[in-house]
């Protein structure tokens, strides 16, 4: 089987890049409250209004609220292992 060829065009400076669908995953919705932040203690993107503020290391940083753990039981059917 061969593999299908990526498309890529050279730039006028020298580089070159594989054309991909433009945008972002993370990109504000509509709505300030529809954009996404990463998790400091996970580093998943969720909802804001998913997420909440902790002090760690002295900096108020933006986390899972009630915790990570919780929050993923939540939003996979409530299953635990």
């Amino acid at each position: 089987m061969a593999k299908a060829e990526a498309k890529t065009a050279v730039k006028a400076n020298g580089l070159r890049y594989k054309s991909k669908a433009s945008g972002s995953p993370f990109a504000a919705a509509a709505s300030f409250g529809g954009a996404t932040m990463s998790c400091f203690m996970c580093g998943k993107h969720r909802p804001r209004s998913l997420m909440g503020t902790r002090k760690v290391a002295g900096k108020s940083q933006t986390v899972c609220a009630p915790s990570c753990k919780e929050l993923d039981a939540q939003l996979n059917g409530g299953s635990s292992s």
